[in-house]
């Protein structure tokens, strides 16, 4: 092996000979292997994967039920993520040390989760504390770094999902006056919303510029969304809607709760993707829906309802970038380093991290 292929693998890129592959050999090494380790093998894969890669997936859901589902299977040896960072790193707050998590690509983060770090948070809850007091409590989405985590843990806070948003809101405010809401503002801004707080309550939290953004008398602030938001679902817009309705009137809209405040005001449901898949598939034959969420999953109901007229919101959208860096020829070359004893990709949290991360995982698994 040359020097520049040696580099290029220590650096956790994909080695060429997988690109070179065919499909029938790369589905050949990923099968084989599977077959092979048999249960020391988890295989989780989140529902905004490709379907080259959720074919061989174990199980299917939202970031936070798999990293349950990695956190009961015991037998497991090897956890080989399909999704992005995060959740991988949940999975490893949650497993034993036995257990090992891999990512199959390095390269798959999520930029909501990249909006908000450690250093712009303390420095926003320094000023924040000296600015409200301690009548703040933090929540963070699960669509966050273990760092975040972990620092809402060690402040009393919890994680929140798209599912339970509204129970961990309330939860907070019976604690606190006010929360911080990370690091995604419009499932904050939407779900502070529905439980009845105005939106002249809310003020935004910029990180960039260490400044709130709110216009109004201070105390009046019940929520401080941070500004951040997921890349995907931002790009659903309330023309998107116009349009449906009047080329489509009697077609129903459902939507992310990541998406805009607008834009969820205007559509007929708003919820998780759990949600979103539950009411698709309970609708009637003949029903038609635009669905506004990521753009793998949406195919993805669409070809397993093809008795219903279902389209994307956006007729433009692209699928998560981050989420597609997971595809067949990492996925064999995962399986495969694993299978030859030369593993790479780990995901391994910090142990004092992953105790204050465990913390506000349990304090939300503990209210449902």
């Amino acid at each position: 092996m040359n020097i520049f292929k040696t580099v290029e693998e220590k650096a956790g890129m994909l080695p060429e000979k997988y690109r070179q592959m065919s499909v029938e050999e790369l589905e050949n090494i990923v099968r084989t292997i599977k077959n092979k380790l048999g249960s020391k093998l988890f295989l989780p894969g989140h529902h905004y994967q490709k379907d080259e890669v959720i074919q061989f997936a174990d199980a299917t859901g939202d970031s936070l039920k798999l990293a349950q589902l990695s956190q009961e299977n015991k037998e497991a040896e090897y956890i080989v993520f399909c999704g992005v960072h995060f959740m991988a790193e949940t999975a490893d707050i949650l497993t034993t040390d036995e257990q090992k998590v891999f990512l199959p690509d390095m390269r798959a983060g999520c930029s909501m989760a990249d909006m908000a770090d450690i250093d712009q948070t303390d420095r926003a809850w320094t000023k924040l504390i000296n600015r409200f007091g301690d009548t703040i409590l933090p929540l963070t989405y699960v669509n966050s770094t273990a760092a975040i985590k972990s620092f809402v843990g060690r402040n009393g806070g919890a994680t929140v999902t798209s599912s339970n948003a509204e129970e961990m809101v309330r939860w907070a405010f019976e604690k606190k006056q006010r929360i911080l809401f990370l690091p995604d503002q419009h499932l904050g801004r939407n779900t502070a919303f529905n439980l009845g707080v105005a939106l002249d309550e809310m003020a935004v939290w910029n990180p960039i510029i260490d400044r709130l953004e709110y216009e109004g008398e201070l105390e009046k602030v019940k929520v401080i969304l941070w500004k951040g938001h997921c890349s995907v679902h931002e790009n659903f817009t309330v023309e998107n809607i116009k349009d449906i309705r009047q080329t489509k009137p009697d077609m129903k809209i459902i939507v992310h709760p990541e998406c805009r405040r607008e834009v969820v005001e205007l559509s007929d449901l708003a919820g998780s993707t759990n949600y979103i898949i539950n009411e698709i598939n309970r609708s009637e034959p003949g029903s038609s829906w635009a669905i506004g969420t990521e753009m793998n999953l949406v195919n993805r109901i669409i070809q397993q309802h093809q008795d219903k007229e279902i389209i994307s919101l956006n007729p433009h959208m692209c699928p998560c970038l981050t989420m597609n860096r997971i595809d067949l020829p990492h996925l064999a070359w995962s399986l495969e380093s694993i299978d030859q004893g030369n593993a790479h990709n780990l995901i391994k949290v910090d142990k004092t991290i992953a105790a204050d991360a465990k913390l506000a995982l349990e304090r939300m698994l503990g209210n449902n």
